[in-house]
């Protein structure tokens, strides 16, 4: 256990005690000047080497009680960009607001861990006693395919696993067939439609053939149903 005492003035370290010393030591003019002044009050030096006890030791157990202080961290697991099937794609799973800083963060693939294509950064301190972390997968997506994330912390009486929602890639997929289907029916309607308008219109008119004869072209005329 070090204790340590700084004497700062406009900015300027001008004399500190350290226990491993006993001592002050001064650092310029009056910085020594001040400190052969404290090293000469017993008074001032029997207090410095006792707040090694009152101080250090007694907050450093206060501190280790601290960490039976746990909390659970929140995970929420989504794609980066656009996200399709048979295309390379990273996934991000975030954890927040944790306490201890001791965690760990890794990627399963259909139930299985992944330990290539991972990064992950280093422990966030949010400045509030709590920390955060993320890590990323890269993979090529495929359907029917499921991919979670599992985050192991002390806050947490069991591993928590958070799959990856895949449904809005299920949804878009059926919003392309039910739309590409509507197409083809509507297209099939309307050249059904079509022929039949240039059907009604031709019924019951006579049928004429042009024939070329000796450079002259003659138009024979049909009104019959089935002999020219």
């Amino acid at each position: 256990m070090v204790y340590k005492v700084k004497l700062v003035f406009n900015q300027k370290l001008m004399c500190s005690y350290d226990s491993r010393v006993g001592k002050y030591v001064g650092y310029d003019e009056y910085g020594i000047i001040n400190a052969n002044h404290y090293n000469n009050q017993s008074w001032k030096m029997k207090e410095r080497k006792e707040e090694v006890e009152t101080l250090c030791k007694a907050n450093a157990r206060l501190y280790i009680k601290s960490e039976t202080r746990k909390v659970a961290p929140v995970v929420i697991v989504r794609s980066n960009g656009k996200a399709r099937y048979g295309q390379l794609t990273t996934l991000e799973c975030h954890a927040y607001d944790f306490y201890p800083q001791a965690i760990n963060v890794t990627w399963l693939l259909d139930g299985s861990e992944v330990t290539g294509d991972v990064v992950s950064t280093e422990f966030m301190d949010n400045g509030d006693w709590s920390y955060q972390m993320h890590s990323y997968l890269e993979l090529v997506l495929h359907r029917g395919v499921t991919v979670s994330c599992r985050v192991e912390h002390s806050g947490l009486e069991e591993p928590l696993v958070v799959q990856w929602d895949s449904s809005f890639l299920d949804t878009r997929i059926t919003k392309i067939v039910v739309g590409c289907s509507f197409f083809i029916i509507g297209l099939v309607v309307a050249l059904s439609a079509l022929y039949w308008y240039f059907k009604k219109q031709h019924r019951g008119k006579p049928l004429q053939l042009l024939v070329l004869k000796n450079n002259k072209t003659m138009i024979m005329q049909d009104s019959s149903k089935g002999n020219m």
